[in-house]
């Protein structure tokens, strides 16, 4: 049997962790059950422990678990009701679920060379080397390749210098599209694609550079951006 005072604590625990996830602190069961003092609130919680109520777990601030609940609020209780470990202020992180092996592909792309997302740079010219990359980075369509960035001229659509990004090699783009552009025949850069009539503008995604527009001819798409990789 339980006194009144520790089936009022217990059922207060037990309307605080319903409700909001956690237990309540001791000092809101100190104000909730009018008592002076938490050496109260103490002795209550110890009784309750000591009958088989509720368990404390160590080394877990507010961490206490509700083994079991009186006749009379268990019938009051909602159906399934089931003890839990509520993690108070110290929780202890509970493992990650174990993974799962998956079978992954990855690719081999020619990286050539360095393409510049700020100032149009040399040419795109010859294979560097590869990189491996996942493919459900690629395109179904086409051939792909990769590129080293140079510049900060795109860092607003999240791409940095240093970061190496995968195209798609198709001079089919949309407007909006980010693609590789070469300009006359002997510059490449990475901007975003729009078209207007006869003249194509390359925008930077950097407000410290300048939208460049050429007329089409002078403009040669290699193809447009479909991922990216980057190394910390």
């Amino acid at each position: 049997m339980l006194t009144k005072k520790q089936l009022d604590l217990l059922e207060f625990i037990h309307k605080r962790v319903q409700r909001d996830g956690v237990p309540p602190s001791f000092d809101e069961m100190k104000e909730a059950l009018d008592l002076r003092s938490k050496s109260g609130i103490h002795r209550l919680i110890t009784a309750l422990e000591e009958r088989g109520f509720i368990r404390r777990l160590a080394h877990r601030a507010r961490a206490i678990e509700i083994v079991k609940l009186p006749d009379t609020m268990a019938q009051a209780a909602p159906t399934g009701f089931r003890p839990r470990v509520i993690d108070g202020d110290m929780p202890d992180a509970p493992p990650p679920p174990a993974a799962r092996p998956v079978e992954a592909h990855a690719f081999d792309l020619p990286v050539m060379g360095r393409i510049a997302a700020g100032v149009p740079i040399s040419a795109i010219s010859e294979v560097s080397h590869t990189v491996a990359v996942p493919g459900q980075m690629l395109s179904g369509n086409g051939k792909h390749y990769a590129l080293e960035v140079r510049g900060d001229s795109m860092i607003e659509a999240g791409i940095n210098d240093g970061d190496v990004v995968v195209i798609q090699e198709t001079a089919a783009v949309d407007d909006g599209d980010i693609v590789v552009a070469l300009v006359e025949d002997h510059e490449a850069t990475l901007k975003t694609y729009k078209r207007t009539g006869d003249m194509i503008a390359l925008e930077a995604a950097n407000p410290a550079y300048e939208t460049r527009i050429f007329p089409t001819g002078k403009v040669k798409v290699q193809g447009r951006l479909v991922g990216l990789i980057r190394t910390y």
